[in-house]
Parts: structure tokens; sequence; C-alpha cells
């Protein structure tokens, strides 16, 4: 299903996104900047999750769910631009290609960063849904990407850096960072499935589960991955003394704290399935990409 669902409907989520940068973006320098970072690629997690989280629930996917994928994979692309940033983490690579800033400026991938984000939401205001739906989603999507959220992790990210924090304060600061866009694209799903508020807490707690285990495997990758498998330079959280993982617990008891946080998420699938019409086997389809391969 995952497979399918990359193949034959990515596409039409990046279509709404390139689309809309072409209908909007009116100088066309930061029109290139901008696609030059949306083109680049990546494994489009965020909207795969909705697609998936809707497929799961067994409803139609239709332009309103497009067009949300589309809304959050905007939000993340600009995080990305700026968290490369030499003022963040002074990045030369990313998906296997130079980084916005080295490609266009500092000041130029900045405001392609500030385009996409708010282009994010301008676009999720066009879905033809209901009006309240609508708010919901615009609602969640800058509470997750915000100061509550995203932002908020990065700050503490940041903060963290040659400093020692407790395992508590490290969930609290990869919740925002990496965990609140994760979870979003679970309850987005569950909103454009039309679910319940109890299903929905479900897959907020599913999220915070994923958003936890994407951040312990990403971590773990610095360290035993390579560059050319990331696309982009391993070793910089050592590099930048960062607060991780493998450095608080070391190798071995961050790849337990994977497996447990995959085990959770594995519970909260099955409380789904007990209380929704779902077909699980999709989320756990989903759980097998954040699981270590090595």
């Amino acid at each position: 299903m995952l497979q399918q669902l990359s193949a034959e409907e990515l596409p039409k989520v990046e279509k709404e996104i390139i689309d809309f940068i072409n209908t909007y973006t009116t100088h066309e320098e930061l029109k290139e900047s901008m696609l030059y970072s949306i083109n680049a690629g990546g494994k489009r997690i965020r909207p795969l999750i909705v697609l998936a989280t809707v497929k799961a629930f067994q409803k139609e996917l239709s332009l309103p769910v497009y067009q949300t994928a589309g809304a959050l994979e905007m939000i993340h692309t600009y995080s990305l631009i700026h968290d490369d940033l030499p003022a963040m983490d002074d990045d030369d690579l990313r998906r296997g290609k130079p980084t916005n800033h080295k490609v266009f400026g500092e000041a130029l991938a900045i405001l392609a960063g500030d385009g996409l984000l708010t282009g994010a939401f301008q676009l999720l205001s066009e879905t033809i849904l209901d009006s309240t739906e609508t708010v919901l989603l615009i609602q969640l999507l800058a509470k997750a990407a915000g100061t509550g959220g995203m932002v908020a992790g990065q700050a503490g990210d940041m903060a963290a850096e040659k400093q020692h924090v407790s395992l508590d304060e490290l969930k609290i600061i990869h919740r925002g960072k990496t965990g609140a866009l994760l979870t979003y694209a679970f309850v987005a799903g569950g909103i454009l499935a039309n679910q319940t508020e109890y299903v929905l807490e479900l897959l907020k707690k599913l999220g915070g589960h994923i958003g936890l285990a994407f951040q312990i495997r990403d971590d773990l990758l610095d360290i035993v991955s390579s560059t050319e498998e990331l696309g982009k330079q391993v070793g910089q959280d050592e590099k930048s003394d960062k607060s991780t993982y493998p450095a608080l617990l070391g190798v071995e008891g961050a790849k337990q704290s994977l497996v447990d946080e995959l085990s959770q998420a594995e519970d909260t699938i099955q409380q789904l399935s007990k209380v929704a019409e779902v077909q699980p086997e999709i989320f756990e389809d989903l759980l097998a990409l954040f699981a270590l391969k090595k």
C-alpha cells in the first residue's frame, strides 16, 4: 500500500505544491529558490502519513487531502532551508544536493523559507472543506509548526548544544522539533477521514511515539550511516556537540529506546483497531519506515 501511495499519490501532492508556487510567486529568483528545495526530493514522510492515515480509515483521497499534505510538506521544507543556514546547523548538503543558501545565498534562502511557510497556510485555507474543518487544520498546523511546537523544539535543540540535559528534557525538545509535524500528519489524516475526537486523540498519541522514534533513528543514523546513504553530512551532531539519544544513552541504549517507542506505537495501533474501522496493516507498514535497518 505505501509503495502504491508513494508512486501514484505523492506526485499529486507535489503537483499541488509546484502549481501553487508557480501561480502565486511573482519574483522569479525567489520562485526558483523555493522550487529548488521542493524538487530536491526526499522521502515525503509527512505527506505520506497524511495519505496513509486517510486510506487506513478506508476513505477516498481527494483534492483537500493532497492540499493538506502539500501544505505540511511546504512547512517541513521551509524548516530544512532555515535549519541548514550558518546561524543554525550550518550544513552544506541536503537530500544529496547543495543546501539552498549555498546555491542562492543566505538572504534568498531565508526568503524562500518564509515564502514556503506563509504559502502553506494560504494553500490550506483554499481547501474545499467544511469551514470548521479548514479552520481546525490551519489552527493545528500553526500550533505544530510554531512556538509551542517545531520552532520551540528548534530553539531548545540549539540551547542544548554543549549542555547536559536529562532524558525528559531531550524528549520535550524532540516532541517539538521533530514530533510536532509528524503528529500533525496523523491527526490531519484523521480529521480528513471524519474520525471522532477519541480516535484523533489516539492518532495524536501514535504520532508522539512515531515522532520520538524518528528522532532517535535520525540520531543513530548520524553515527552509523554514511553521507551517501543519508544525502546529508553525517557526524554533524557530534561536531556541534548536540544533545542526542546516543550521546545521553549510548548507541545500544538509544537503539533500545527506539524499540520501546515503536512497541508503544504498535500498542496504540491495536487500540485504534478496537474503536474504529481501520486497516491496521497500513499503520504497521508506516512503523517499518522508522525501524533501524542496521
